[in-house]
């Protein structure tokens, strides 16, 4: 089994303790409610919420990812970190065995953050057809994207 880690940075104009609080703790009722055309339903399907729960996310019909199963394996409100592992999903499931993604939402001088995302990928076998440039043009962009949403949804709504 081979090992991709990745690490990212994605600017963010909200302050980190929003960032944090929607991305790591309201994330269920959140991301459907911000991202109604990629995100169908998002639930913890075992478990109380805390480190070792379960979430599925459901995506709208018609998308590559149909769904994703993640563990949550930390969460720290002090110092601002999350993270979790797809355990789960309709893609690359003969190639990668888990991917554990580990955040941290840094403040900068202007009131927003960086959050700052480290991924490992667990690759079965030899899995040619997953490689860096591939994860970060998938899911970076992605990644992206959804902060971006984030992020505009805090702009539009500051007292959220």
């Amino acid at each position: 089994m081979g090992v991709i880690t990745l690490e990212n940075e994605f600017p963010i104009a909200v302050a980190p303790s929003k960032v944090f609080r929607a991305y790591c703790l309201e994330i269920d009722t959140l991301l459907p409610k911000i991202l109604p055309e990629h995100i169908k339903s998002c639930e913890i399907i075992e478990g109380n919420g805390g480190p070792g729960s379960i979430r599925k996310i459901t995506f709208v019909e018609g998308k590559e990812l149909s769904y994703a199963k993640q563990k949550l394996e930390a969460i720290d409100e002090e110092n601002l970190t999350c993270s979790f592992s797809l355990i789960e999903a309709n893609v690359w499931k003969d190639a990668v065995e888990k991917v554990t993604y580990e955040h941290k939402f840094v403040p900068t001088p202007e009131g927003g953050c960086i959050c700052k995302r480290t991924s490992t990928y667990y690759i079965k076998g030899d899995a040619a057809e997953i490689n860096n440039d591939k994860i970060n043009d998938v899911y970076g962009k992605k990644t992206a994207g959804m902060f971006k949403v984030i992020e505009a949804y805090f702009l539009a709504n500051p007292d959220a």
